[in-house]
């Protein structure tokens, strides 16, 4: 009996895997033609860019909705990976600053966007979801955000930069700290959603230069003030 459960489990491990790797294909597949024929696609589109069916998506994603979030998974890892190999490089520059590392996770996140335009509408502006409802309230509110759980990962992760490099020792200079990082990305989510919407010339480099003096500005002389009201 023990070497037939073995066999079925080993069986079992297998088919897992062999799903694992058919799910990631797909959300390969789903990507590049999100890039080749922009962030409207349907459904439909998507599953003749894979070779395959609607039902075979939904075999394996459940519905729509859990393709978007997939998709929305992926991008979310790229993303975090680039912004923390940014502001890593940065903070074991003994030459740099905290400054540098703020700048270039700005420019992390902005360089996806200026790479990806259409994936980062698809990811943004779930028209997917749309599609199969046609209601935006519905589609905002019935499914998981995975965007607003890479906001929160990036918002903690800075919050430790500036804790860690600007000196705001005590409960509230770490309460500040977790708030000042939250914000900043909320500054810089924003401002790329616009400077991608109303596109006006603006570089990259130089949206990343404005927003860092913004953002900079303030956590220097915030955390100072920190420091002085906890003395």
């Amino acid at each position: 009996m023990g070497s037939v459960k073995m066999a079925r489990d080993k069986r079992d491990s297998r088919w897992d895997a062999h799903r694992e790797e058919r799910r990631v294909q797909l959300v390969g597949s789903a990507i590049a033609a999100i890039r080749r024929t922009g962030a409207g696609i349907g459904m439909d589109e998507i599953a003749a860019a894979a070779g395959t069916s609607k039902t075979v998506i939904y075999r394996h994603f459940g519905d729509r909705a859990g393709l978007y979030t997939a998709i929305c998974e992926s991008v979310a890892g790229v993303l975090l990976a680039e912004v923390r190999r940014a502001t890593g490089e940065a903070l074991s520059d003994d030459r740099l600053g905290p400054r540098a590392a703020v700048a270039a996770g700005v420019d992390a996140y902005l360089r996806l966007i200026e790479i990806d335009p259409e994936l980062y509408r698809f990811v943004v502006h779930r028209p997917l979801l749309v599609q199969g409802n046609g209601n935006r309230r519905s589609a905002d509110t019935e499914t998981p955000d995975p965007v607003n759980d890479l906001v929160t990962v990036i918002g903690d992760e800075i919050a430790v930069v500036i804790g860690d490099n600007l000196h705001t020792e005590g409960s509230d200079g770490h309460a500040a700290a977790r708030f000042w990082g939250h914000a900043i990305v909320g500054l810089v989510r924003g401002a790329a959603d616009d400077w991608l919407a109303r596109p006006d010339g603006t570089t990259r480099e130089r949206l990343t230069a404005h927003l860092t003096d913004l953002a900079w500005s303030g956590l220097s002389g915030l955390a100072s003030h920190v420091q002085e009201v906890q003395q």
